[in-house]
């Protein structure tokens, strides 16, 4: 399967089981990692025959920076499940959402979660 990336999408949402976090909002990144095939785009040149990049940042920005969520696994939950649902050629996608910096000790660059939804036949 072809495959469309979308790397370090830079979001501000206000996601976490702490009231601050709710309230003052963190960072947040998303790579989005899109399954479909490419083969009738690249043939035809037709952009109608693939997925407008900036419509894949639009709709996970909206979900990010949208209704707050406890858990990260949530949001990419619903980014995942909303992605499948905008785009017809869609045929599965990978969502890795960042939290670089969560209210925990320690020294990291991050947190992370990544899940993988296909399409439901």
């Amino acid at each position: 399967m072809d495959k469309i990336y979308v790397n370090q999408m830079e979001f501000w949402g206000y996601h976490g089981l702490f009231p601050e976090e709710n309230k003052l909002g963190q960072r947040f990144y998303a790579d989005v990692e899109l399954e479909l095939d490419l083969t009738p785009a690249s043939k035809t040149d037709d952009m109608t025959k693939s997925i407008d990049y900036g419509a894949i940042y639009e709709t996970s920005k909206r979900v990010v920076e949208g209704e707050a969520y406890n858990l990260v696994e949530s949001v990419a939950e619903k980014l995942a499940g909303q992605l499948l649902e905008e785009f017809e050629l869609l045929e599965a996608c990978r969502i890795t959402l960042y939290k670089p910096d969560p209210p925990i000790p320690g020294h990291y660059k991050s947190v992370a979660i990544e899940i993988y939804r296909r399409r439901s036949e």
